[in-house]
């Protein structure tokens, strides 16, 4: 238990997280307990692999676009496609799931993630799989080589997600990369790959944050901040930054910004009247090149 909204983020180690507000956390912190309403558990089967150009942000925006909140429930997420996913890649999933107004977001133990885990935490784990007759309130199947690279237009993800191609060529201010969903070494990376050999357009501030201080020293020897800001971006400390509007890349009125973060709420990043679309950190790279909203396969393929 956290105060911070996006505690679920842990979900994707198999554990039960989440934000609390501040009475919670203060309880909690001085009586060693919490309890929580036991909701019903919507179970999302993933399976195939991404095509080209699409990432775990994509499979979000389709989930939230398609099936919308689910207030009061918990989401686990499990099925043959995890294998093939990194464990940044399901964490950008578990953070995302704030958004989904989730109680609780889990995936289901593999070799994957115990290996991740035992590998950095010497402390003894149990992992806990679901019960052969567990029963859910629904079971989806979301099919990976089926996505396509998406966008949520402004003010809300829930049911607002649409192809990148209903929203190309509208003009950005600014794009944006980081936060404790798509700033890892995996978004750095394909941020960097898209970037290779280009420049970002002259009328857009593209920002780059990554999601720790290991993430920045990692992207620091691989070259990977080297060509960032080679190709023109600006690449800032770790830090919520411009993710919740609090300092380096606070919107203007009536700019325009496409970001790969947590939210894009209307005044979260800054004044009121900007617009704020979210997409992939290969859209917001491939946005950040043209100056348009910009489909990240023209790049990619």
């Amino acid at each position: 238990l956290c105060s911070d909204s996006h505690t679920c983020s842990a979900g994707v180690f198999n554990c039960v997280a989440r934000g609390g507000g501040g009475p919670d956390v203060v309880y909690a912190a001085i009586k060693g307990e919490t309890w929580f309403r036991v909701g019903e558990t919507v179970r999302y089967e993933i399976h195939g692999r991404f095509p080209i150009a699409v990432t775990m942000k994509d499979a979000f925006l389709q989930i939230a676009g398609q099936y919308g909140d689910h207030a009061t429930m918990n989401v686990e997420y499990g099925g043959p496609g995890i294998a093939d996913l990194s464990i940044n890649a399901r964490k950008t999933l578990t953070t995302m799931s704030a958004e989904l107004s989730a109680e609780f977001a889990t995936f289901e133990p593999d070799e994957v993630m115990l290996e991740w885990v035992r590998a950095r935490n010497p402390a003894p784990f149990e992992p806990v799989y679901p019960d052969q007759d567990a029963k859910y309130a629904v079971v989806r199947t979301v099919d990976l080589s089926k996505l396509e690279p998406l966008v949520a237009f402004p003010d809300t993800v829930i049911e607002n997600s649409r192809p990148v191609a209903d929203a190309a060529g509208t003009a950005i201010d600014q794009a944006f990369v980081g936060s404790c969903a798509n700033g890892t070494i995996d978004d750095l990376t394909l941020v960097a790959k898209v970037l290779e050999g280009r420049q970002v357009s002259p009328k857009v501030r593209f920002i780059v944050t990554p999601g720790s201080q290991n993430i920045y020293r990692e992207a620091a020897r691989l070259g990977i901040i080297t060509k960032l800001v080679e190709a023109g971006a600006v690449v800032t400390p770790a830090t919520c930054g411009a993710c919740g509007g609090g300092h380096m890349g606070v919107l203007g009125p009536n700019e325009t910004c496409i970001t790969a973060t947590t939210r894009n709420f209307k005044g979260r990043m800054g004044d009121p009247s900007a617009r704020i679309f979210m997409g992939s950190p290969a859209t917001v790279a491939a946005s950040a090149i043209r100056g348009v909203i910009t489909d990240p396969r023209e790049f990619l393929n």
